[in-house]
Formats: structure tokens, C-alpha cells, sequence
């Protein structure tokens, strides 16, 4: 399993105590230092819609000053020049499945 976030992230925070908690090991790939490529995008568009992946709510969109309106083309054009713009954590799961976001509820019934 895989989690992609950023250390100072609080849900990235509650996400890898949530794991240490149930026992799960993780690989963490922090996206200030890694960059995630198309192909890696398209993987992940392929199993998460736009919306849950590109974080609207977030510091780094405000900064910006991008518009919510704005394509999903365009999104995927800004995710692969600026990693933070990323909803996170993101987890890949051993089975494939691609969480986003912290929801304890989710995590519950996936890591059960």
C-alpha cells in the first residue's frame, strides 16, 4: 500500500495514524518531493472522478487563484505542474482501490 500526501497535512496525519493504529504498512510518497506523472494521473482519473481528486478547498487553490469552473483538462494540466493541488492523502490500496481523502468510515470498512 501507498499513501501520497505531505507531512505537515492534518488528514494525512489522521490517515497514517489510522494505519499504524490497525498495524497496516504503508509506503509514503510525500508530493513536495516526488512528483506523480500522466501516467500515474490517468491511472488514478480512471478509478476517482476529477472532482474528488483535485482539492478546490485547499491553500495552494486559493493561492493560485483558479476558478472553480475551470475544465477538467485544465485541472489535469495544473495536477502534473503543481503536487499540492492534490485533495490527500491519496492511498493505493494492495487491491487496487484508490482512497482520497480522510473518512474514518470508509477506512473502517476497507482496512476491517
Amino acid at each position: 500500500m501507498k499513501v501520497y500526501g505531505i507531512t505537515t497535512c492534518g488528514s494525512v496525519k489522521k490517515a497514517q495514524s489510522f494505519l499504524k493504529a490497525k498495524g497496516l504498512a504503508y509506503d509514503f510518497v510525500d508530493l513536495k518531493k516526488e512528483a506523480v506523472g500522466e501516467e500515474k494521473l490517468t491511472l488514478w482519473l480512471s478509478k476517482q472522478p476529477m472532482s474528488i481528486l483535485f482539492n478546490t478547498k485547499g491553500t495552494k487553490f486559493r493561492t493560485l487563484g483558479l476558478d472553480k469552473t475551470i475544465s477538467d483538462a485544465v485541472k489535469k494540466t495544473w495536477l502534473l505542474k503543481e503536487q499540492l493541488l492534490y485533495k490527500r492523502p491519496i492511498i493505493e490500496c494492495d487491491d487496487g482501490a484508490l482512497l482520497v481523502g480522510f473518512d474514518e468510515e470508509i477506512y473502517q470498512k476497507t482496512f476491517s
